[in-house]
């Protein structure tokens, strides 16, 4: 399974130890300032892209010291920068893309970042979005198996009008066959009642969302 990490120039505070996500990621593509993050992490990049507005000459060297190759774009342009580095990664043949650096600050970004999540789901690639305290994946219809990886919380969301047929077992609130709609909070903050548990549903798009309270 080949795995992209990009990250975005969200606020470092929200990023997690990208150390140790490092092993599993076969190479990184950073947006903006988002290089800087892994710059001084010391994790080299393939590609650094951006305008570059957001990082001082000085910042730039190093940014220029990690990175394979720059591109650089206009700040006038259709595409975020998040989404023009997701094109790029989806064109490398790649079957899983991890999300850092975009979530907190704007929050126009923030819920277009969200989105982004289905694009990679149309191409048929496994998309998730980690930051300090959630991980966000988008989900479409099947039986799966489940753990909490050390998060506190489980959230189910309905991302299209309806997700059907919606069974919970394992979880310290199940659910049999019910159906949940956009906008409902029925499934927000569930936890696992053992090690590991189900979910399936017959028709709709998931976004399923562990997290915990607080910034370690």
């Amino acid at each position: 399974m080949k795995t992209i990490g990009i990250i975005g120039n969200g606020p470092k505070n929200m990023l997690p130890d990208l150390t140790q996500y490092n092993h599993e990621i076969d190479s990184w593509i950073s947006a903006d300032r988002g290089a800087l993050y892994l710059a001084q992490s010391n994790i080299h990049m393939d590609i650094a892209l951006g305008d570059f507005d957001s990082v001082s000459n000085e910042e730039r060297q190093t940014i220029n010291k990690h990175a394979k190759d720059v591109l650089t774009y206009s700040p006038e342009k259709n595409y975020t920068d998040l989404e023009i580095a997701i094109q790029i990664a989806s064109e490398q043949q790649v079957d899983r893309i991890l999300l850092f650096g975009v979530t907190g600050g704007r929050l126009d970004h923030e819920l277009m970042n969200i989105q982004l999540l289905y694009q990679l789901l149309q191409n048929d690639v496994e998309g998730r979005i980690v930051d300090k305290t959630n991980q966000i994946q988008m989900i479409e219809s099947g039986e799966y198996t489940i753990e909490s990886h050390g998060y506190t919380y489980i959230s189910f969301i309905a991302f299209t009008n309806k997700v059907e047929g919606l069974t919970l077992e394992g979880f310290e609130y199940p659910l049999t066959e019910q159906t949940i709609e956009w906008g409902s909070s029925l499934c927000i903050s569930n936890k696992l009642s053992q090690k590991k548990g189900t979910f399936s549903f017959r028709e709709g798009i998931l976004l399923l969302i562990k997290s915990c309270d607080t910034i370690q």
